[in-house]
């Protein structure tokens, strides 16, 4: 078995550990109701197609530089996460996670994708490694939209309720 074949199969082994880290999480949205997943795949696809392609579109190297700034969103929203488990979070804080979560990980999307093209770019076909940050970056997306349609469709449900 060559380094490849074993690589594949870590990336399968992933995805797979992935699946059973969500699928609990899945099974509750589907018990809930089951268009906010499809709304939320179907958001998901088209995030990442529209700026993915922006990314390839654009000049070279133009998004890279990105790369530092969402490093520093991505600490101040454990910053931020730290706080409030701390001092008691409230639902603006929440909210203020979830939408600022979603910018930095349509953020990774832009920079990851011009981070690939720009290693083919220099010879490097290296597939695996490729697919497996396009998957994370697809997969962390994902669950993003799929809470914030979640929390959206219980403020819904209960303003209907009181109504």
């Amino acid at each position: 078995m060559n380094l490849t074949s074993k690589r594949l199969y870590l990336l399968f082994l992933f995805a797979l550990l992935k699946g059973a880290s969500v699928g609990p999480m899945i099974m509750l949205v589907i018990d809930f109701d089951s268009s906010v997943l499809v709304t939320a795949f179907v958001g998901t696809a088209v995030a990442f197609v529209c700026f993915s392609a922006a990314a390839m579109l654009a000049t070279r190297r133009e998004y890279l530089y990105h790369g530092a700034s969402l490093a520093c969103c991505m600490s101040i929203l454990w910053w931020v996460q730290i706080a409030s488990s701390i001092f008691g979070g409230s639902t603006t804080v929440v909210k203020f996670e979830l939408y600022f979560g979603l910018l930095i990980f349509v953020g990774y999307i832009v920079v990851d994708t011009q981070m690939i093209t720009e290693k083919a770019h220099h010879g490097d076909m290296d597939y695996v490694q490729h697919s497996f940050t396009f998957f994370t970056d697809f997969a962390s997306l994902f669950v993003q939209i799929l809470v914030l349609n979640m929390f959206r469709k219980m403020k819904k449900g209960r303003k209907d309720r009181r109504n």
